[in-house]
């Protein structure tokens, strides 16, 4: 299979860094379009992990031997890039977590749980991954606080009228996607921030789907809280990045405890360490951090606007093919800056999972179900959907591969 490059970017040679996309099934190569759960993993973040342990394998912050020394060098100095790489003022506001739904329901537990009360209104959007969704509505369960839901139009955008009669001064958090994960829909999330603020509210954005293609300034952003994860940006598993302001980290109670966290241990009392240790107990993802931050240089390597661009076209592509068939349902914006890198779409007469696994035996990988958008499925009519999502290794040529399968499962259900 032959790829286009792209404008600015050597799609080739990027590719070539993917082992794992010369695999081939029944004799065809795979083509992976699964993106917006998982990402692929590139050679140089393999290697860094592996150097890792080869070289550098010890806890961290526990022992004055060499290797301990170095692996918390490396374990310390992957806050610093991550800080740097979204714009933080320091490690202190960087906590390591396994995803962005720890981070999420970090903060739903020690700020929201202690914070929250009757009368309070935590606004949340339609779109919502149940990450959000599910740990603010059991929080606010347990608090008395109330939950209401942004709308979102016809178009897969946000009602920002409606947003600016929820966001008054009872509303206490604002917690809202970057990108949606279902309608690709790129939020205004800076506007949600200072809606947020002039009525005293925090906010928490998701980033999950914005962090591993697009430049994201978390300063210029303001958001008080912002969550995403090393997987979906050529990142290990298990490692993901809470951003919290410094002076609202301070005041938070810890959520888990344990080693690591503390400062002095009593048999009547215990306190905490420093930020951000006081929100990492036990033995930290340490191979993991050292992976991300191999990515981060990856990625910086290629450059965050040129991903996002080369997604923004992909996207649009794939809106414009899907349209064109006439019988496909495209849920969510257009393509255009509108649009992160994907399209969730169904196939008239075909349920979205015998779709996925027609698309499967074309090797084409990609997602059925609701993505963890249940209620935004419901408001949708539609049980479920099918979800292509892309990367900066992903080509024209991919998704035509995709729409050329669409063919197959019209035949079975003719």
């Amino acid at each position: 299979m032959s790829h286009q490059n792209f404008e600015g970017l050597d799609v080739e040679s990027i590719r070539a860094e993917f082992p794992i996309l010369e695999r081939e099934f029944d004799g065809q190569q795979v083509v992976y379009l699964d993106n917006a759960a998982t990402t692929q993993t590139p050679d140089p973040v393999v290697d860094a992990m592996s150097e890792y342990y080869r070289r550098h394998n010890a806890n961290v912050h526990r022992g004055i031997h060499h290797l301990s020394q170095e692996a918390s060098e490396r374990y310390e100095g992957a806050h610093d890039r991550v800080a740097e790489f979204v714009n933080a003022d320091g490690r202190e506001e960087i906590i390591f977590t396994k995803n962005t739904t720890e981070g999420e329901n970090l903060i739903a537990y020690a700020w929201g749980l202690n914070e929250l009360e009757a009368g309070d209104r935590v606004v949340l959007t339609e779109m919502e991954h149940h990450a959000s969704l599910v740990t603010w509505q059991q929080i606010a369960k347990q608090t008395g606080a109330e939950v209401e839901y942004i709308r979102v139009d016809d178009t897969g955008r946000l009602d920002m009228d409606h947003a600016r009669e929820l966001i008054d001064d009872d509303a206490a958090i604002v917690s809202a996607v970057h990108v949606s994960n279902t309608l690709g829909t790129v939020n205004p999330v800076s506007e949600l921030t200072d809606l947020a603020h002039e009525h005293d509210a925090l906010s928490f954005i998701d980033g999950a789907q914005a962090v591993p293609n697009r430049p994201v300034d978390v300063s210029e952003i303001d958001a008080d809280f912002y969550a995403f994860s090393g997987h979906k940006m050529a990142g290990p598993t298990g490692i993901g990045v809470l951003y919290g302001k410094r002076d609202l980290l301070e005041e938070m109670e810890p959520y888990l405890y344990g080693g690591g966290m503390i400062r002095k241990v009593t048999f009547e009392d215990s306190t905490w360490g420093d930020l951000p240790w006081k929100f990492e107990p036990g033995t930290p993802p340490i191979a993991e951090a050292v992976g991300l931050e191999a990515a981060i240089d990856w990625l910086e390597g290629i450059g965050m606007e040129r991903i996002q661009a080369h997604e923004e076209e992909l996207a649009a592509y794939a809106y414009d093919r899907l349209e064109a068939e006439g019988d496909v349902e495209i849920y969510g914006p257009e393509g255009g800056p509108d649009r992160g890198g994907l399209v969730s779409f169904n196939l008239e007469g075909v349920h979205a999972h015998d779709l996925t696994s027609i698309m499967n035996d074309h090797t084409v990988a990609v997602r059925a179900g609701d993505h963890c958008t249940q209620p935004l499925h419901d408001k949708l009519g539609v049980p479920a959907s099918t979800r292509a999502s892309f990367y900066v290794y992903n080509t024209r040529e991919e998704i035509d591969e995709l729409v050329a399968a669409l063919d197959d499962a019209r035949q079975l259900f003719a």
